[in-house]
C-alpha cells in the first residue's frame, strides 16, 4: 500500500523499490502504511544520486521482527541519530529538502505504539538503514 501510494514519486525519481516477503504482524494497519510510507517517501527525498535504490526487507529475532529500510541515500552524521526521531528536528533547510521535521517523529510514534523500537545506521555519503521491531504475533501466519 505505501508503495502503491509513493508511486508518482517513485516513478518521477526513476527509483527502484524493492520488498522481501514480509511477515504479518497484529497492529494498526494504517499506522504502518504510514511508517512505511514515512520511511521509503525519506529515502526518496534524501537521494542525490540519478537512481534511488530502497530495500524493504524483515529479519526473525526471537518474539519480534526486525524491519529493515535500507537506501543509497545521503546518509546521517552519527551525531545526528537520536535528534532525527524529534518533532521539528530537521537537519537541512526547507530550501534543501521540503519538509516539516515531522515525518520520523511520527515513525518513533507508530513503532512505540506497536511496542517496538526504531533506530538508524548509516554513513554519509552512503546512505542509510532504518531499522525497527514489531513483536511476533501469535498465531499469525509468517
Amino acid at each position: 500500500s505505501a508503495i502503491h501510494q509513493l508511486g508518482q514519486s517513485i516513478q518521477d525519481k526513476n527509483a527502484v523499490v524493492t520488498v522481501d516477503p514480509l511477515p504479518t504482524v497484529l497492529g494498526y494497519s494504517t499506522q504502518l502504511t504510514q511508517l512505511f510510507q514515512n520511511l521509503i517517501g525519506n529515502a526518496l527525498k534524501y537521494c542525490n544520486r540519478p537512481r534511488p535504490e530502497v530495500h524493504v526487507s524483515a529479519t526473525s529475532a526471537g518474539d519480534h521482527w526486525v524491519f529493515s529500510v535500507r537506501d543509497n541515500g545521503i546518509g546521517i552524521e552519527p551525531q545526528y541519530f537520536e535528534r532525527i526521531f524529534q518533532m521539528f528536528k530537521r537537519l537541512h533547510t526547507r530550501e534543501q529538502y521540503s519538509g516539516t521535521g515531522i515525518g520520523l517523529a511520527l515513525c518513533h510514534k507508530i513503532v512505540a505504539r506497536h511496542r517496538g523500537r526504531i533506530w538508524v545506521e548509516s554513513q554519509p555519503g552512503l546512505g542509510s538503514n532504518f531499522q525497527f521491531t514489531i513483536p511476533r504475533a501469535e498465531g499469525a501466519i509468517t
